[in-house]
């Protein structure tokens, strides 16, 4: 819950709260990944844009996780404006979490490829939001003082 409020709290602020939809659809971002729920339920409750913004921002947990990541970065590079920055603040929130509450299996190395990947995701994302790109970029760099790794 807290991974969810903070990126819906990052796309808020990045946005000065003028997007409701987008501020909605970053509250669900895993919410199809997560649990049973389908994207038409969203579109009822939440409306076709929301939907469409989580879809876009959803991994196929059907692919093996090395194709799931894969496509990141090369979706990244097509997604909507909208989804950029939620692919954005997800990841600006995963590296703050990685950086001070790891989890437990998570060796340093795992967690210095993982600050890699998002990079090349986020490469794709870049001109979506200054805001949140120097977030990230700050996020970041604090991974790496954890996993003691260079840019």
């Amino acid at each position: 819950m807290n991974h969810l409020a903070e990126v819906a709290d990052l796309v808020a602020k990045a946005t000065d709260g003028s997007d409701v939809d987008l501020v909605a659809a970053a509250v669900l971002h895993d919410t199809v990944e997560d649990t049973a729920t389908s994207f038409d339920e969203i579109e009822a409750r939440f409306g076709a844009r929301v939907a469409s913004l989580v879809a876009e921002v959803t991994d196929d947990k059907a692919l093996p996780w090395t194709e799931r990541k894969r496509l990141q970065v090369v979706n990244a590079a097509h997604a909507s404006h909208g989804a950029k920055v939620i692919k954005l603040a997800d990841k600006v929130s995963n590296l703050r979490a990685m950086a001070v509450s790891p989890p437990r299996n998570w060796s340093d190395a795992r967690r210095a490829n993982y600050l890699e990947w998002s990079r090349q995701v986020v490469a794709n994302c870049r001109g979506a939001n200054r805001w949140l790109e120097d977030q990230f970029d700050a996020a970041a760099e604090a991974l790496e003082a954890h996993v003691g790794v260079a840019a």
